[in-house]
């Protein structure tokens, strides 16, 4: 059952500032990750990677403010006429080892996260009360989690008896030239000039968040906006798609970033 959840084919994953031996050691030590960043930084594909390098199972729970404690540990469900139970992903994890990847932890209610507790510390059970059991975690057994501090704010924040049970990896945004060889990679878009010009035009739209703008360009819409290109669309109908419509609707910074856009791929002539 759990071995569908391994990763096949390697995920590609540029190691910044040391963070897979930190997690690998992590892993080994039975020690619980959490991983803090913004948005499209590389948080998830760093998960995946590093499961495949570790050559365990992930199951990935993207948190939302209807997730139940029910939805991590599991129910009982009619099958054929009898009541059976069914592992949710937290169980399943814990019961046969793997990493369990709680995705924007702060989404979910403050009583789901409560569950956690039990496998982030010294014991490493899990009770589930509906069937009477307390299971011990498999030895390859880790729980990750993710935020994005970016967006914390007193009603969505993890509490301190929460954070404290992890060793947390802060990411951010790659380098100029690392992220260059990310958004090539990703996108398979070869003409390195445009590539650049991508991740020049990304820090520039990054660093409008200083007059207002409420998240940057991540990596991950750079890739987009390199794909379409790859795939034929001129570079600046490409930019306001995959990159300048899914961050803002905000006139001003629209206009801004348009700006922005149209000096890089135009004045530039970078075509």
């Amino acid at each position: 059952m759990i071995e569908k959840y391994l990763i096949k084919k390697e995920p590609f994953y540029l190691d910044i500032k040391g963070e897979t031996e930190i997690f690998e050691k992590a892993f080994y030590n039975k020690l619980p990750v959490l991983l803090k960043g913004p948005t499209g930084c590389g948080k998830t594909r760093f998960v995946e990677y590093m499961a495949y390098k570790l050559k365990i199972p992930l199951i990935t729970v993207s948190c939302h403010d209807d997730l139940t404690a029910t939805d991590l540990l599991g129910r009982y469900l009619l099958i054929d006429g009898k009541t059976e139970w069914k592992d949710g992903p937290l169980t399943l994890a814990v019961r046969y080892g793997g990493i369990c990847y709680l995705d924007e932890i702060v989404e979910a209610r403050k009583d789901t996260t409560v569950v956690i507790h039990s496998v982030t510390d010294h014991r490493r059970i899990l009770s589930i009360e509906k069937t009477d059991e307390v299971i011990e975690a498999h030895e390859n057994f880790m729980l990750v989690i993710s935020y994005n501090p970016g967006y914390q704010s007193v009603i969505k924040n993890l509490k301190q008896s929460t954070k404290q049970r992890f060793v947390a990896i802060e990411f951010d945004y790659p380098k100029e030239n690392l992220e260059t060889q990310i958004v090539k990679a990703e996108s398979g878009l070869e003409d390195e000039k445009i590539v650049k010009e991508l991740v020049k035009l990304g820090n520039e739209i990054r660093n409008m968040k200083k007059e207002g703008l409420e998240e940057g360009a991540s990596t991950r819409l750079l890739v987009y906006a390199a794909k379409l290109i790859k795939s034929g669309i001129d570079p600046v109908d490409a930019c306001k798609t995959a990159i300048l419509n899914p961050i803002t609707d905000e006139t001003d910074h629209k206009m801004a970033i348009e700006q922005l856009i149209t000096d890089f791929f135009i004045k530039n002539e970078v075509k």
